[in-house]
């Protein structure tokens, strides 16, 4: 990794806008902007204290490019921990690139992605973890989201794993010197507390682990599936749910032939709604393939919403026996998932049809999505499979699948540790183990790191971040 030269990118979304965002991070980024910004009272950028702003021009010889503020930010005191430079001019596309080449042309070289927050974690001023909480604070689109990457970008993930790692430490240090005095036959290390202490962190490690399942789903976005026989309202619903018209909504059966999905938040919550084709037998190969996908669809999705047109059970005891056979079959398919029934077309039902139908299908929504009545329910339902309870005491959720995979192995590693503690191993193959989970515990906030390691997270971000 070169990490010593000056770099420079658009910290803001490229096209046409209001103001534009050059960041340059360097040892030389001051005074490498400096004989190209003119200040509109004379002062010398190099001489300015950090965190101030100037205004002015950015000119090369007799070319005037733009008239700018420019942010100053002196090492430490910065995002990356080095001398950073931020010009913040107009929103032209033409602006924005005649800067970046300019400054391309003298000394600079452009950023690769993530190379800003990467010098960050190098120089100090993110840990591993608090690195990849910014990636996920910028793709956040829903509150639980946002919440869960803010919490864990200023450290409280970060604390909890620091805290376990020093205390382990602490022990496995004294361990270690028990092996100097072997002879002697001394103990430094108190099992009693040492046993308190791997207790406190397994429960912690178990608690961690355990909230990734809230917390993969939060960050990726529950995927709902919407299925049902066809022309039961499936595509009606969707629309319903995100509240446009995003389906093709037809009296013809089988129209819905692909999946069409999208996603909307729910007492900020991510929702992925898939309408996906009617299940009939049929020998249009086409539709074929859309029902093929649909099962596929159901196979991924965490709830499903099994669709069924009211106006066909209130007709036939035929239709509701078929009915009920069919939702057997879902749930003896996908025993895991969580099923909701829900009867469509209510406004078109009467009362006594509706109580027919409940003692039936005790567990059934009732709702009218042409009308939207209903749907308020559908969400509520939706939102109760989501244990947010960790979320709102603002406890540390696990979102991060290599955060969780760390996890893991460092709670095997403690459980041997424990077994062994139990069994009076001696303390040279205690040290293995506990030095196996320190490791664990480092990946997580970057004290142990590869190059690899770092080449693939701060691959995924994007460039001027």
């Amino acid at each position: 990794m070169k990490l010593n030269d000056t770099i420079i990118a658009l910290a803001t979304p490229t096209g046409a806008g209001a103001i534009g965002v050059i960041r340059l991070s360097g040892k030389e980024a001051i005074s490498l902007a400096a004989p190209f910004f003119n200040s509109i009272r004379g002062k010398d950028l190099t001489k300015q204290k950090s965190h101030t702003i100037l205004l002015g021009h950015i000119v090369d010889q007799s070319k005037t490019y733009d008239e700018v503020l420019v942010s100053v930010f002196k090492e430490p005191n910065s995002y990356t921990g080095e001398n950073v430079v931020e010009i913040s001019c107009h929103g032209s596309s033409y602006i924005q690139q005649q800067i970046i080449q300019l400054f391309l042309r003298n000394g600079c070289r452009t950023a690769d992605a993530g190379e800003f927050t990467l010098r960050a974690f190098v120089n100090g001023k993110l840990d591993l973890s608090q690195a990849e909480a910014v990636a996920d604070l910028i793709a956040s689109d829903n509150e639980a989201s946002h919440q869960i990457a803010i919490q864990q970008m200023r450290g409280g993930f970060s604390n909890e794993i620091k805290k376990l790692r020093d205390e382990l430490m602490n022990f496995a240090s004294l361990i270690e010197l028990e092996l100097d005095f072997s002879e002697e036959d001394v103990e430094f290390a108190d099992r009693t507390q040492f046993e308190n202490l791997l207790e406190r962190i397994q429960h912690v490690l178990k608690r961690l682990i355990d909230s990734f399942a809230v917390g993969n789903v939060i960050k990726n976005g529950i995927p709902v599936a919407i299925v049902g026989e066809p022309n039961v309202g499936k595509s009606t619903l969707l629309n319903a749910l995100l509240n446009e018209e995003r389906a093709i909504v037809s009296e013809i059966a089988g129209t819905t032939r692909d999946n069409i999905e999208d996603e909307i938040s729910i007492d900020g919550l991510g929702f992925r709604f898939i309408d996906t084709a009617g299940i009939r037998d049929t020998k249009d190969v086409v539709e074929g393939i859309g029902i093929q996908r649909t099962f596929e669809k159901m196979e991924k999705a965490q709830v499903v919403l099994y669709l069924i047109d009211g106006q066909k059970l209130n007709s036939s005891s035929d239709a509701l026996a078929h009915t009920k056979t069919e939702i057997e079959k879902i749930k003896n398919k996908y025993p895991q998932k969580q099923l909701v029934v829900v009867v469509n077309k209510k406004d078109s039902l009467s009362k006594d049809s509706i109580a027919l139908i409940q003692k039936e299908l005790k567990s059934a929504l009732f709702l009218s999505a042409k009308v939207g009545d209903g749907i308020e329910e559908l969400q509520a339902t939706l939102v109760s499979f989501v244990n947010t309870g960790a979320l709102k005491n603002n406890e540390t959720i696990v979102t991060n699948t290599r955060h969780y995979d760390s996890l893991l192995k460092a709670l095997e590693e403690i459980n041997k540790v424990r077994e062994g503690l139990s069994d009076g191993v001696s303390g040279d193959l205690l040290a293995i183990d506990i030095r196996q989970a320190l490791q664990h515990f480092g990946e997580i906030t970057g004290e142990i790191t590869s190059d690899d390691l770092l080449g693939n997270i701060f691959a995924n971000f994007c460039i001027g971040k």
